[in-house]
């Protein structure tokens, strides 16, 4: 849906990254990023033709939309019953609303984003409704889109986001979601390419008391790539699950960077983010916990879990718990190690060939973040991809 709405935001947006301009090292954010990569992303032009991407079957009963940041997604597609269009006075309303509430508004990764999309998805999700699925593709250039969803109080819905892109290319990709009571969203991202594009993705998410939210993405094949889920517990009283599998081969750079705040009590988050790295890549994992004063009986456990295939690889992980309630039970650990070789000995000892024998390692380390992914995804085979991936 193209809105006129977004035409003071592109304006705000060009003003606001003529006067950041490009993140440098002294930012703590972008201490670690290769900022010759990034400034190369940020000269490209903007997409000009619409991609026509060879997407899997619809699997039975899913809703898919197609979103290129050129052509109208929703023409020629049928809406489940439960899902609507949010009017232009409903968008102007939600559109950045929940970014605000997150704290990110005015990040350099959602600034491009202003500047650079056309054209918004904005939906609003009442009842139970089938599974949907966002296929978010890119052309030559840079491709930048945008989804706003709106998850009523007590809906329920699973959605699978995927993003492929090749060559020469960047996609730069914001979602904003609020969560009402006792809603629970289901949400995958399956973002893979070639080794060439880059990727900048930002997930703002606003949850109200009892609500739950599960978001599982895998990440693999960008030649610079950033993830950032930020989430908000409004008042305390909800669920937040993050699994996370980045994958870097050859000389990429993947970086995770979440953050989740507790704004009340008894809120609860079990987060799982795992990385690979091999060759000479680069795997970064930031993971921010805030726990104020007033989110008492809050319940956070973090682990990140990496492995280093290679000896010129690098892994940097850093979890970020500010805890200023004093009833809580928060705990956090981090680990990089290689694959074992007790393990890979075991295995080859029952005439397993090693290089098998540290696929079918690698094939389980994957496996424990991928299959928490909406059903919806077995139609775009990412432990297939993953694996693929690994092997090049």
């Amino acid at each position: 849906m193209t809105s006129t709405v977004l035409s003071p935001v592109q304006e705000r947006g060009r003003a606001a990254l003529d006067k950041l301009g490009l993140p440098t090292r002294r930012q703590e954010a972008w201490r670690l990023t290769d900022l010759k990569r990034l400034e190369a992303l940020a000269g490209l032009p903007l997409s000009s033709a619409a991609p026509s991407p060879e997407l899997p079957s619809v699997a039975a009963g899913v809703s898919r939309i197609v979103l290129d940041g050129q052509s109208d997604p929703l023409n020629g597609v049928d809406l489940p019953d439960g899902v609507s269009v949010l009017s232009p006075a409903e968008l102007e309303q939600a559109l950045g609303h929940t970014l605000d509430r997150c704290g990110c508004a005015d990040s350099w990764p959602v600034e491009l984003n202003h500047a650079s999309a056309r054209q918004v998805l904005a939906l609003r999700v009442r009842g139970a409704v089938p599974p949907l699925e966002l296929v978010l593709s890119g052309a030559a250039g840079l491709t930048a889109t945008r989804v706003v969803l709106l998850v009523e109080e007590k809906a329920t819905l699973e959605l699978l986001q995927v993003l492929h892109s090749d060559g020469p290319s960047a996609h730069s990709h914001v979602l904003e979601v609020h969560l009402g009571q006792e809603a629970q969203l289901r949400h995958g991202l399956i973002a893979t390419a070639d080794g060439e594009a880059s990727l900048m993705t930002h997930l703002a998410v606003e949850q109200e008391p009892r609500s739950h939210y599960a978001f599982t993405s895998v990440v693999q094949g960008w030649n610079l790539a950033r993830v950032e889920p930020r989430v908000v517990q409004v008042d305390g009283q909800a669920s937040t699950v993050l699994k996370g599998l980045a994958v870097s081969q050859a000389e990429q750079q993947l970086a995770t960077h979440t953050a989740v705040r507790f704004d009340g009590p008894e809120g609860e988050l079990d987060q799982l983010q795992k990385c690979l790295a091999g060759d000479r890549s680069h795997a970064i994992f930031n993971g921010a916990i805030q726990v104020p004063r007033e989110a008492q009986r809050t319940n956070a456990a973090q682990l990140s879990r990496n492995l280093l295939l290679s000896e010129r690889a690098r892994l940097d992980t850093k979890p970020e718990l500010e805890i200023v309630a004093d009833d809580v039970r928060c705990a956090h650990g981090a680990t990089v190690s290689q694959l074992q070789e007790d393990e890979l000995f075991y295995l080859q000892s029952r005439g397993i060939a090693a290089a098998e024998a540290a696929a079918l390692l690698l094939r389980g380390a994957c496996q424990e973040v991928i299959e928490h992914l909406p059903a919806s995804a077995a139609a775009w085979d990412p432990l297939g991809r993953v694996m693929t991936g690994l092997s090049r």
